[in-house]
């Protein structure tokens, strides 16, 4: 049998678990990511969620892992990996060298032992196996009689430090060339912080991400507008408005966004962190620690009015301290930020990693019928959104906490300031400008447990007005969970979904069949939705179908093979099918398309022109 081979290891009959291994020829190997299955996922196809953990194919011939990006879909089996023996580099570019011992760090915390010298051992092996690859650079992995075999990482717009992987085969003796390139996930275009993703040149084997192979996304130009629109609605039921993000892209993205909001709207209103002593805000740091929040007594939400013409007066470091003290300053991140990390956080999006009875039971119209209509102040905003005018509201932006209650975000946070060689021009610009896109004002970080508690239990009682960032993008875990438990069974709040939710999730759960009245389940215990539900789609940090074939169709050499992996099959099969029509209408050679499917036997479709 013939050479190269690929042997897909995960996210070829789901969307996530990412792993793939590229057989060079019969002793040498290369694994493309190490991803953790998530949701449904977790679960095909034996039934139990723990089994997808584990290593289950040789390592012997795999000489390199390579990291497309630090999403824990991508990296999440990494610790498992190094369990089970293995010794290789790890290949990642110059940004994810710097994101992935966090990301590990968490992930051994969950998967392993909280216990700090196990820890320490563990991310210096991880940093000791780091090799850092410029994008665009050749970097030859194997240089034999033989085999010649390089590999190259491009910009892929997904994340900072996302790329997709080239990898150039050249068989001396045989006198045959291939190049293979995994596309990672791909990002879409105009996205903060990154440059979209660059066709490759060539490919004659395309492994190709289809996430959202079957959708156009919501013009993201126009989102940060949507935004704007439906957080003024929401906050017109009088509550707060939580954001379930991941902690690593997603979350940087929201933060630049408001933060230009609230630029846009600052018409001499004063801001947050005014009422503050000014020691509390450092220069490079945004953590302005809980107690605006914590201390408030009133038993409603203060009105904007309110907010605006008796500020809350500047608090004693002694008096802030009593209720809550004041949370450490934000430069805390750097590669590990081991001294920071809180001892009883839950900052991880571990889906999968989670028992079997955590996983949500959702209604049918049958079990738990739909709330009446005047009931729904999600579906309020929903409709209400595109017509509504930000002109026309009573929220003071500038004085609307932006509550950040992820440790392992803020992580993150700071280490993507630290990373600005990597942002856009136009980031690269606002900073130049004095603004700080991460670090703006009104941006609180909660940091300890039990700030975080307080902070619960404060938004719960009250409903004031604030917007939450919480860590579980997809409400698997994190302290988003503790949010949803406290908030979902109430009107006045809203929650606003800007990422991809994975079947079997509970994020998924709350998305579908809460604006019907429906119920999800949480830590094994049943709650009720009645607060609103809003999804902005534009958001999502995946290519949509037209970003996919353009980068196909944006190669000289189009591919002759191309694997569609990373979907569900019916987001596989519409990319597919997409393929099928491209390929004769611009007279290009036959090529094969799988997608994983039972249908792939039969599915080895020749295209002709």
């Amino acid at each position: 049998m013939g050479y190269p081979q690929i042997e897909h290891h995960g996210a070829k009959d789901g969307v996530t678990g990412s792993c793939h291994q590229l057989d060079m020829n019969a002793t040498t190997s290369l694994l493309v990511d190490c991803g953790l299955f998530q949701g449904d996922d977790a679960s095909i196809p034996s039934g139990e969620g723990g089994s997808r953990l584990l290593i289950d194919f040789p390592l012997d011939t795999i000489k390199a892992l390579v990291v497309t990006h630090v999403h824990i879909d991508h990296v999440g089996r990494i610790p498992y990996l190094l369990a089970a023996g293995f010794e290789g580099p790890i290949l990642c570019s110059e940004a994810s060298a710097k994101l992935l011992p966090i990301v590990l760090e968490d992930a051994f915390k969950l998967s392993f032992s909280r216990d700090q010298q196990r820890i320490e051992r563990y991310i210096d092996i991880v940093e000791s196996r780091l090799v850092a690859l410029p994008y665009q650079h050749w970097f030859t992995l194997v240089d034999t009689e033989e085999l010649n075999a390089r590999i190259r990482l491009q910009r892929a717009g997904h994340i900072i430090g996302s790329a997709y992987v080239e990898i150039d085969l050249n068989y001396p003796q045989a006198g045959e060339s291939k190049r293979i390139v995994f596309s990672g996930d791909l990002g879409a275009p105009h996205a903060p912080f990154l440059m979209p993703p660059q066709s490759p040149e060539r490919a004659d084997i395309l492994v190709l991400e289809s996430t959202y192979g079957d959708r156009i996304h919501e013009d993201r130009q126009t989102r940060r507008q949507r935004l704007e629109a439906l957080i003024e609605q929401a906050l017109q039921d009088q509550g707060t408005v939580l954001i379930p993000a991941f902690s690593i892209g997603r979350t940087q993205e929201l933060l630049y966004e408001l933060e230009e909001i609230i630029h846009t709207r600052s018409v001499g209103a004063s801001s947050l962190t005014n009422m503050l002593p000014s020691e509390t805000v450092p220069a490079s740091s945004a953590s302005v620690g809980a107690s605006l929040l914590a201390n408030s007594t009133t038993d409603r939400p203060p009105l904007a009015t309110e907010m605006s013409a008796t500020p809350i007066p500047p608090l004693s470091t002694e008096t802030r301290a009593a209720p809550i003290p004041p949370l450490p300053a934000g430069e805390r991140a750097g590669v590990r930020g081991r001294e920071a990390m809180p001892e009883n956080g839950i900052t991880s999006e571990r889906a999968g990693l989670r028992s079997k009875e955590a996983s949500p039971a959702i209604s049918n119209d049958a079990e738990q019928p739909p709330l009446p209509l005047r009931e729904r102040a999600g579906e309020r905003g929903q409709k209400a959104a595109a017509n509504h005018s930000p002109d026309q509201t009573t929220t003071n932006w500038p004085e609307l906490p932006i509550i950040l209650d992820s440790p392992l975000a803020s992580r993150f946070t700071a280490a993507y300031r630290e990373l600005k060689p990597f942002w856009s021009q136009e980031a690269r610009d606002r900073v130049q400008s004095g603004r700080r896109p991460l670090g703006f004002e009104q941006l609180i970080t909660i940091d300890s447990h039990s700030d975080h508690q307080r902070i619960v239990n404060h938004l719960a009682q009250t409903a004031r007005p604030a917007i939450v960032i919480a860590g579980g993008g997809m409400c698997s875990g994190g302290r988003i969970v503790n949010y949803l438990k406290a908030m979902l069974g109430d009107k006045r709040h809203n929650v606003l979904f800007v990422g991809y939710q994975a079947k079997g999730t509970p994020g998924y759960a709350i998305q579908t069949f809460g604006p019907k009245g429906g119920y999800v389940d949480l830590d094994g215990e049943r709650f009720d939705i009645r607060a609103g539900i809003n999804s902005i789609g534009g958001y999502s940090a995946h290519a949509d179908q037209k970003g996919l074939v353009e980068f196909v169709t944006g190669m000289q050499q189009w591919p002759t093979e191309i694997r569609v992996v990373h979907g569900e099959q019916k987001a596989k099969q519409a990319l597919a099918t997409r393929f099928h029509e491209l390929y004769p209408q611009h007279d290009r050679p036959p090529a094969a398309i799988t997608t994983g499917g039972a249908g792939d036997a039969t599915e080895q479709d020749v295209l002709h022109a």
